[in-house]
């Protein structure tokens, strides 16, 4: 997985939530990438003491923390040995090179026989500790935010460039990607809604002072059974609501353009205008606002993405969108 910020510890997260049995972590290790299936400067991970833990379906496990330099904008391997048939829990597009080999080879430099797949499993968070950080922004969203489309291990998804950003800014600040691909703001569907993971994946993710809820609801727009305007608008101020009473500040952003996109439409089309203007209005109860119609919309065509920005599907951002969006987000929110 790749950091936005650096430290000289972590934990890992693994998750179990949705399988079906237990799931049986024999040994679980730290390391640095060093270029496909190999590692260097392997730590073990425990987890209260010991190297192995079962996690039972629905719930999840946290290691103990594991003294280990953790670079910043760098790649850190973990390396699962599963010991029993697990299944259930998986982020199917990770827009990064996962690798999975027969046996116990947790503590190997280099697995053999390794194949490659381009989805998470059972990972879902490193928890990265650093004395300077002033926190975490949670991105959240679905799959603008997500990174599909974006180059495979390229680490350009927006919310790697506004890592990149804030380092540069000098802000240490980590930015933690909550995206699910084809996810929705009000219904289940491709993962929980918004509204239903909204407390896991943001409110109780530790060191979380900021949230930017993007793209969900495109996919409600997009939906064969839409909800009007009014129900995303009052989906998006309960979200606010609940970030206010965590105590995190909220970057509400505005939905991209999606017209050309298969599942576009002249009524999503007019939601998303009257979302916009909402989000842009003084009555949102946004503390900063992310313009990303704004920044990558074709002022020529405002329903449809700039033709530079546009990765082909008129649905999500290319390589270039994805850098605008970076780029609108208000870094001022962050020493505010």
């Amino acid at each position: 997985m790749h950091t936005s910020i650096g430290g000289d510890s972590a934990r890992v997260r693994f998750s179990n939530e949705f399988g079906s049995g237990p799931l049986v972590i024999g040994s679980a290790y730290l390391a640095n990438r060093a270029g496909g299936g190999t590692v260097t400067g392997s730590r073990p991970v425990t987890f209260g003491g010991a190297t192995s833990v079962t996690v039972p379906a629905g719930q999840t496990a946290v290691s103990d923390e594991v003294a280990f330099p953790v670079p910043a904008d760098g790649d850190v391997a973990v390396t699962v040995h599963l010991p029993t048939t697990a299944g259930g829990t998986m982020h199917g597009i990770a827009v990064q090179d996962t690798y999975v080999a027969s046996g116990d080879q947790a503590a190997a430099g280099t697995l053999s026989g390794a194949k490659t797949e381009s989805s998470w499993y059972f990972l879902s968070g490193l928890d990265v500790r650093n004395a300077d950080a002033a926190g975490a922004v949670v991105a959240f969203g679905a799959s603008i935010t997500d990174g599909f489309g974006s180059r495979l291990n390229g680490n350009q998804r927006w919310p790697d460039l506004l890592a990149d950003r804030l380092r540069a800014a000098g802000h240490t600040v980590g930015v933690l990607n909550a995206g699910i691909s084809g996810n929705r703001l009000t219904v289940d569907d491709r993962g929980e809604s918004a509204l239903n993971r909204f407390e896991r994946d943001v409110l109780s993710r530790p060191g979380a002072r900021w949230v930017i809820i993007l793209d969900d609801a495109i996919n409600d727009l997009g939906a064969a059974d839409p909800p009007s305007a009014a129900e995303l608008i009052g989906a998006l101020g309960k979200l606010v609501e609940r970030a206010h009473g965590a105590g995190l500040r909220v970057i509400c952003a505005t939905l991209t353009p999606y017209e050309g996109a298969g599942y576009w439409t002249a009524h999503g089309e007019a939601a998303r205008g009257e979302i916009n203007a909402f989000l842009r209005g003084p009555g949102s109860g946004c503390d900063a606002v992310l313009d990303a119609d704004r920044a990558t919309h074709d002022p020529s065509a405002p329903t449809r993405f700039r033709p530079a920005y546009d990765s082909g599907d008129h649905l999500h951002p290319g390589a270039a969108g994805l850098q605008a969006i970076a780029d609108a987000v208000p870094l001022d929110v962050f020493t505010r």
